[in-house]
């Protein structure tokens, strides 16, 4: 659930908001339908949803292909600001560790201790509590268990288990740099990001014709679900390259979603979904409302909504609630309290030490070499988009 911003051009007119708001807006959305569509295997059983089978749809699915398409939308963004590779690296990391070190720090010294079932010296004892310190921090090391955590809840698997998705954000961080320093080549963009693009696309309909389980590249990487959700950053990444050739329309955004609601059973769905959600998401930010542009700084915790949702779910049904709905309504509330807390104690402190990776300044142009305000971007604005950025 992260990702950069970048500053936007001047529109025509004032009809809408800086999309960047939009975008945060539909990241806390994701957050809650995440934390909807968990709270009926965490409340009753595993497996459990509030949809009816008859539906043959999975909200959260479609919650974090909607994310992973404006993480590469973005992501794209914040590298074509500062195409260097180590400043890329160092942004991204002090962007999504931070509140990950609070998380596991908290889960593991406040959460353990108070809901295991273990005696403390043997939860302090016992080497997997150390391993999911270290391991989850880490990401690519991602450990679901702490001993006897959460062990006589209906969901007893993990601790958190909407941390699954971080390690496939930051592969995805590794295709935006490895896409940018392709074209630093002067490769032209066809020729990177449609070979690419073509690949998820064959690449995730032959691990679905095997059923979506082909195992895992490491651990925490399922490779199914992996390539699954790179299609719609791709994607993502492909609008941001051509955004001034491939046209962001309502209409457009309105049919496809219907077209998706209509053939969403049918094999179509497969390459309809992704594209759908991409399109969508990027067109609902552009088109935002300008009246809601006050909400900014109430709708910038979705990263950290997102992260506690789980562990909070967790501990309300530790606390006896097994109606579903019931979780729903305290595990938002209590979820987004956590997210505006760690977006504000957490996030913003840390993002103001960016302030020591800004884009060296360019050496004076000779005198008959005139540049235009256009050719870049202010340290102060840069720090500024990303403030406003959500995830």
């Amino acid at each position: 659930m992260v990702a950069g911003g970048e500053p936007l051009p001047r529109r025509s007119h004032s009809g809408y908001a800086d999309r960047n708001l939009g975008f945060a807006w539909l990241r806390l959305v994701a957050a809650f339908i995440v934390i909807t569509n968990h709270s009926a295997g965490l409340a009753m059983y595993k497996g459990a949803s509030l949809v009816p089978p008859s539906w043959q749809f999975a909200p959260g699915h479609l919650a974090l292909m909607v994310v992973f398409a404006m993480s590469g939308y973005q992501i794209s963004g914040s590298w074509q600001r500062d195409p260097s590779w180590w400043r890329f690296c160092a942004r991204r990391l002090l962007r999504i560790l931070p509140p990950v070190l609070a998380l596991v720090v908290i889960t593991v010294f406040v959460i353990g201790p108070i809901y295991t079932t273990w005696s403390l010296g043997d939860y302090w004892t016992d080497k997997q509590t150390w391993r999911y310190l270290v391991g989850t921090f880490l990401v690519l090391l991602l450990q679901h268990d702490l001993p006897g955590v959460f062990a006589d809840n209906p969901y007893p698997y993990s601790v958190n288990g909407s941390i699954w998705t971080l390690p496939m954000e930051l592969v995805g961080y590794g295709i935006v740099l490895v896409v940018g320093l392709l074209l630093a080549l002067r490769i032209p963009r066809l020729v990177v990001l449609l070979p690419l693009t073509v690949g998820m696309f064959v690449l995730d309909t032959l691990i679905e014709a095997q059923g979506g389980d082909v195992g895992s590249l490491i651990s925490s990487l399922p490779t199914g679900p992996l390539v699954g959700y790179m299609v719609p950053f791709v994607l993502g990444m492909v609008l941001y390259s051509f955004r001034e050739t491939i046209p962001l329309r309502r209409l457009p955004a309105l049919a496809l979603f219907v077209a998706w609601l209509l053939l969403r059973t049918s094999p179509v769905e497969q390459f309809l979904l992704p594209i759908m959600a991409t399109y969508c998401a990027v067109v609902v930010a552009h088109h935002w409302p300008k009246r809601l542009e006050r909400t900014g700084p109430w709708v910038m915790g979705s990263y950290g909504t997102y992260l506690w949702g789980f562990p909070v779910q967790q501990m309300i049904v530790s606390a006896g609630v097994r109606d579903p709905w019931v979780l729903v309504a305290c595990g938002v509330v209590a979820a987004y309290v956590c997210g505006v807390l760690s977006w504000r104690l957490v996030e913003v402190p840390t993002a103001r030490l960016r302030k020591y990776l800004r884009k060296p300044r360019a050496k004076p142009a000779a005198p008959t070499a005139a540049m235009s305000p256009e050719d870049e971007v202010s340290p102060a604005a840069a720090q500024t988009s990303a403030s406003r950025s959500s995830g």
